[in-house]
């Protein structure tokens, strides 16, 4: 997998992206149209023309990046598609809590071991912590890994130019850390977190979770959901014995700092609506519409 370190923002040049940031970057603009669009379920030549690409690259580029093709994508960003995410959702949930698994859909999911941090940690502001980071291509733009010696402590996104942003973003959570840039050391992190290859029960990824209890309550609950289901707020909100809390749950969901390891993108409305997600709407699309080709719910 090709990594590539960020100085002087140099991936907003497109000569200079590599070939998973290029190929985001034609899916970002389709999911961008198709999002707008698929009420009228627009045809592939008009999903091409959106994304600056022909119709036969677009379909390949679909096809190579997520095993659905562009028709099969926007079916699986419609409301209805959300709707039957949600769909036996709790009983899902209540059999992974009881359980400790998350059923058959962990089978093509990501194998996760996770620790919370000491909330006299979270307090301190990450103070005597050194967190290494770097920049790598990801199949949703480029990811900002952060990784502690304990485990992977932070992921987040961002379009091109917008890289150092997110960062500054991230370095607000944690404001007293020592920050070491890393991308040689933060390689095998985000090899793990993207090549489903990688996905292994018997090489769990180790994550690490620096929040309050509040947080880390909401945030180990998302990790029981499987990939091709989605949970609502509400949901999540009866799961951690606060029924009337779903509006802090949203908050807590916003301020994941592992973003798709910890799927705070399978978080929907109760009505099945996608709602707002920190790093933008269109990558919380382009994941639930990856994680269906993983599935094969096309």
């Amino acid at each position: 997998m090709m990594t590539l370190a960020i100085h002087d923002q140099r991936l907003a040049k497109p000569g200079l992206q590599s070939a998973a940031l290029r190929d985001y970057d034609s899916v970002r603009r389709a999911i961008a149209f198709i999002s707008e669009h698929w009420r009228t379920q627009p045809t592939i030549e008009a999903m091409a023309d959106a994304a600056a690409v022909t119709p036969d690259e677009l379909h390949h580029l679909f096809r190579r990046w997520a095993g659905l093709t562009p028709k099969a994508f926007m079916q699986a960003l419609t409301l209805d598609h959300a709707k039957n995410l949600l769909r036996d959702s709790a009983s899902v949930l209540d059999a992974a809590l009881d359980s400790g698994l998350s059923g058959p859909g962990r089978l093509h999911d990501l194998f996760v071991t996770h620790e919370a941090m000491s909330p006299g940690e979270w307090k301190t502001g990450g103070g005597g912590m050194t967190l290494r980071y770097g920049f790598h291509p990801s199949p949703f733009g480029t990811a900002i890994v952060i990784g502690t010696d304990r485990g992977l402590a932070g992921l987040a996104f961002a379009d091109p130019g917008d890289e150092q942003t997110a960062f500054a973003d991230m370095k607000r959570r944690w404001p007293n850390a020592i920050y070491v840039e890393d991308t040689n050391g933060t390689t095998a992190l985000a090899q793990r977190v993207f090549d489903t290859r990688l996905w292994r029960a018997d090489q769990p990824l180790r994550v690490v979770l620096i929040g309050t209890d509040f947080e880390v309550r909401v945030w180990e609950t998302l990790l029981k959901v499987p990939m091709g289901r989605a949970v609502s707020y509400s949901d999540i909100a009866c799961k951690i014995n606060s029924p009337k809390a779903s509006r802090a749950v949203g908050a807590a969901v916003g301020r994941n700092p592992v973003s798709f390891v910890v799927p705070c993108h399978r978080a929907l409305g109760k009505s099945g609506a996608l709602t707002g997600y920190h790093w933008g709407i269109t990558r919380k699309q382009a994941m639930l519409g990856w994680e269906a080709g993983q599935v094969g719910l096309h």
